[in-house]
Parts: structure tokens; C-alpha cells; sequence
């Protein structure tokens, strides 16, 4: 059994990661533990959040244009990205209407849905 070794960086990434809303890029998380554990490098940072996201600690959000962000609440849950300014906020929907949509997209499909991404994009609060 391959275990990974306790590493002082990789928990304070992600203590960082499940207590922001902000969806940080792997930079803001830098920036974030220079203040803390300044000799950390950039290179730590991606290591430990990649790591992170394969050991299924955290989620690598990829939105096509700007660099991945993520996010430390691992649980089904749904992105709203403001066009605009680049805002990210989770949306609030309920485990039955995420379920609905999977039962919807398996009407026409044959084979076994078991999940879905989907991130909703339009403007936010400030720039409509």
C-alpha cells in the first residue's frame, strides 16, 4: 500500500483550500502561504494542490481561459463564473435537482450516468 508522507505545506494547503470561498488560483494559494512559510516554493504549491486533487482532497475547477482554480469542498456542488470579472461563487442546489439532471441526461442515453460537472456563466452581483 503506496502511503503519502505527512507534509507540513500540503496540510496547510488544504486547511487554506476548506476554509476559502474565493476558489483560489495555485498563485493565490502562493501568495497566500508566502506569509506563512515563506521559503515555500511555486513548485510545492502545484505539486501538493495536484496531489491534492488526485487523492480526491480537493477540485481543480478548469474554465478554458485563466488558470485552474480550486476548491476544497468536495462535494457535488455547482459554479457560477461572472464572464466579467472572473468571480466564482458555488450555487446552491438541492441533491434532488442535481439527481434530476442526471436522470434527465440518461433518458436519452444508453449506458449508466454517475455523475456530472456544469459551471453557469453570466455576470455577477456587481457587473450586471
Amino acid at each position: 500500500m503506496n502511503t503519502t508522507k505527512y507534509s507540513r505545506q500540503r496540510e496547510t494547503i488544504k486547511e487554506y483550500l476548506a476554509n476559502t470561498k474565493d476558489h483560489p488560483s495555485a498563485d493565490m494559494v502562493y501568495a497566500h502561504l508566502r506569509k506563512t512559510i515563506p521559503n515555500i516554493s511555486l513548485g510545492t504549491v502545484y505539486r501538493n494542490l495536484n496531489l491534492l486533487v488526485s487523492q480526491g482532497e480537493a477540485v481543480k475547477l478548469s474554465f478554458g481561459n485563466g488558470p485552474d482554480r480550486f476548491d476544497g469542498n468536495i462535494t457535488p456542488h455547482y459554479h457560477f463564473v461572472c464572464t466579467e470579472c472572473g468571480y466564482i461563487d458555488d450555487l446552491e442546489i438541492s441533491e434532488d435537482d442535481v439527481a434530476r439532471i442526471n436522470d434527465i441526461a440518461s433518458e436519452n442515453f444508453d449506458g449508466k450516468i454517475l455523475g456530472h460537472y456544469a459551471y453557469f456563466y453570466g455576470k455577477c452581483g456587481s457587473c450586471k
